[in-house]
C-alpha cells in the first residue's frame, strides 16, 4: 500500500503546479498543430472537389463511352480538382476515393510507429522530426506531376500527421496537473475543428486544388519554431532514468513559472528522493503493446477503448459526409460541420468535469446512437426533422472526440501511453475508413442503411462504456500496475458512489 502512494505524490507537477504560466504558454504553441491536423485529414472535400464529367459533343451521350466525341468537366464550382489534373474519369474514377483510403491508413500508420518511437526515443525529437517531414511532404504534395507521385506524398504527409496528432497530445498530457488536465487536453481538439471550419473558407478564395493545398501546407512553417520551445517530457526523462536531464528541465520550467529560488533548490532533492521510490516500486519501466492484453483488467480496458475510438471515428466522419449529401452548398456544409465542434469541445469540459469520463462517453455515445437510429425510421417522411437529428447526432459524435483524447490518456500509464494512444487512434482510423463507404455505397441500396448503422455502432459505445473505469481526479498511472490497478481498484468504490 505504502508504494502505491508515491505514484500520487506526482515528482513533475509538485515542482511544477498544475499549470504555470509557461506550462500554458508550451500548450497554446502546441495547440497551433491542431489545426494542419484537420486540414490534411478532410482536404479530400476540396481537392476532389464537385467537377462534373459531361459530353460536350453530343450532349446528351455518356461521357464514357465511344457515343461521345468531346467530354470536358464543369468548372463552375472548382477550376482544378485531382480528377481534372489527373484524368481521373470513367473506370479510373475510384482512383479519387483511393487517394483519401490512403490518407487515413497513413494517419493510423503514423500514430502506431511515431507513438512507438516516442515512447523508445523521446517525444521532443520526434515531434520536432514529425513536423518538418509533414512541411516537407504536404509542399510537395501540392507540386505533383502526376497521379503515383500525388498518392504516395499524400500518403507520407498523413503519417506524419497522425504521428504528430498523437505525439503532441501526450507531450500537453505529460505536463499538465490532474486539476486542469481535463480542459486543457478537451482544448486541444478546438483547433482540430477551429481548422475544419477553416477549410471551406480556404477553398472558397482557392479554387485550385494546388494552390488550396499548397497554402494549408505551408502553415507548417510555423512548427519550425518548436525547435526552440519545446523541450523533452519530464515524466518520459523521469521515468526512463534519466532523471538528471528531468531536474534540469523542471526547474528551468519551475523558474519560467515564476516559482521561488527556495522552491527551485528543493527539486533536486525531492526529485533525487522520488526517483529512489520510484524504481523501488515499478522494476519494469519499459512497456510494449502486447503488455496492454496481459492482465485481465488492463486488458479489458485496452479492448473497449480500442471500439470507442472506431465508433467515434466512424460516427463523427460518416456523420460529417452524411450531413453534407443531404443537399446545400459545400462550402456552407463542410463549415457547419466544423463548427458544430467547438460548442461540443466546450460541453465536454463541463460535462467531463463534474460528470466525469465515463458518464459523459456514456451520455455522448447515447444521443448520437438515438439520433441516427430516429432518422433510419423517419428518413423517408421529413427531410428537416433528417437533418435536424443528423447535425444533433454529430454534435453527440463531437463531444465524444475530445472525451476519448482525455480518457485514453489517464487510463493507461505513462511506460506505453504514447503507444496506446496511437494504437486506439490507428484502430479509429479503421472506422474513418469504413464511413465513406457506408455513407455512399451503402446508401445506393437504401437511404435508411447509414444512420442505422450509424445508430449501432454508437449503440454498442454506449453499452461497452460501462465496463470502464472513472478516472476523473486520479492521479496519472505511471507503470503498468498502476493501469492494471486502475480497473481492479475502481469497480468496488463505483458502486458505492
Amino acid at each position: 500500500m505504502e508504494e502505491r502512494r508515491e505514484v500520487p505524490a506526482d515528482p513533475i507537477i509538485m515542482h511544477l503546479g498544475d499549470l504555470g504560466r509557461y506550462q500554458l504558454f508550451y500548450c497554446l504553441i502546441i495547440f497551433v498543430a491542431g489545426f494542419p491536423s484537420a486540414w490534411v485529414t478532410l482536404a479530400h472535400l476540396f481537392v476532389a472537389g464537385k467537377a462534373d464529367y459531361y459530353c460536350k459533343d453530343p450532349s446528351d451521350a455518356d461521357p464514357c463511352t465511344e457515343r461521345c466525341r468531346t467530354a470536358d468537366f464543369n468548372r463552375s464550382i472548382f477550376s482544378e480538382t485531382i480528377e481534372i489534373t489527373f484524368d481521373l474519369t470513367c473506370d479510373h474514377y475510384w482512383l479519387s476515393s483511393l487517394t483519401q483510403s490512403a490518407v487515413m491508413g497513413g494517419i493510423m500508420v503514423g500514430a502506431i510507429i511515431y507513438g512507438i518511437l516516442s515512447d523508445k526515443y523521446g517525444r521532443r525529437p520526434i515531434f520536432i522530426a514529425e513536423c518538418v517531414l509533414q512541411l516537407i511532404c504536404g509542399m510537395t504534395a501540392a507540386l505533383s506531376l502526376n497521379y503515383g507521385m500525388y498518392i504516395i506524398l499524400r500518403f507520407l504527409h498523413a503519417v506524419h500527421t497522425g504521428g504528430q496528432m498523437t505525439t503532441s497530445f501526450v507531450i500537453i498530457m505529460e505536463i499538465i496537473g490532474p486539476r486542469y488536465r481535463e480542459a486543457m487536453s478537451i482544448l486541444y481538439q478546438i483547433p482540430f475543428f477551429s481548422g475544419y471550419t477553416l477549410l471551406p473558407v480556404f477553398s472558397y478564395f482557392l479554387r485550385d486544388w494546388h494552390y488550396f493545398y499548397l497554402a494549408i501546407s505551408s502553415i507548417s512553417f510555423f512548427y519550425l519554431i518548436y525547435i526552440c520551445f519545446i523541450y523533452e517530457s519530464p515524466r518520459w526523462l523521469f521515468i526512463t532514468g534519466r532523471l538528471e536531464r528531468a531536474i534540469s528541465i523542471v526547474e528551468t520550467i519551475a523558474k519560467r513559472n515564476g516559482r521561488s529560488a527556495e522552491d527551485v533548490e528543493q527539486i533536486l532533492p525531492k526529485m533525487q528522493a522520488a526517483y529512489e521510490q520510484f524504481i523501488s516500486s515499478a522494476p519494469k519501466k519499459k512497456g510494449t503493446i502486447v503488455d496492454l492484453f496481459r492482465t485481465p483488467n488492463l486488458r479489458v480496458n485496452t479492448i473497449v477503448m480500442l471500439y470507442q475510438w472506431l465508433n467515434a471515428c466512424m460516427v463523427f466522419y460518416g456523420a460529417a459526409e452524411y450531413l453534407s449529401k443531404l443537399g446545400g452548398n459545400i462550402f456552407i456544409n463542410v463549415f457547419i460541420s466544423g463548427a458544430s465542434g467547438i460548442p461540443g469541445c466546450i460541453v465536454c469540459i463541463y460535462m467531463t468535469k463534474y460528470l466525469g469520463r465515463r458518464l459523459s462517453l456514456i451520455l455522448s455515445n447515447l444521443v448520437s446512437a438515438l439520433c441516427f437510429l430516429v432518422i433510419g425510421c423517419i428518413n423517408a417522411f421529413n427531410n428537416i426533422i433528417v437533418v435536424t437529428f443528423a447535425i444533433i447526432g454529430l454534435f453527440g459524435a463531437t463531444v465524444t472526440f475530445p472525451n476519448l483524447y482525455l480518457y485514453a490518456g489517464e487510463i493507461f500509464p505513462t511506460v506505453v501511453r504514447t503507444t496506446s494512444v496511437g494504437l486506439c487512434s490507428s484502430v479509429g482510423r479503421i472506422g474513418s475508413m469504413i464511413a465513406p463507404f457506408v455513407t455512399s455505397d451503402l446508401a445506393l441500396y437504401s437511404p435508411i442503411i447509414p444512420p442505422l448503422v450509424y445508430g449501432v455502432i454508437a449503440g454498442l459505445g454506449f453499452a461497452l462504456t460501462f465496463l470502464l473505469p472513472e478516472t476523473r481526479g486520479r492521479p496519472v498511472a505511471e507503470t503498468l500496475e498502476d493501469g492494471e490497478a486502475i480497473g481492479k481498484h475502481q469497480r468496488k468504490p463505483k458502486n458505492v458512489n
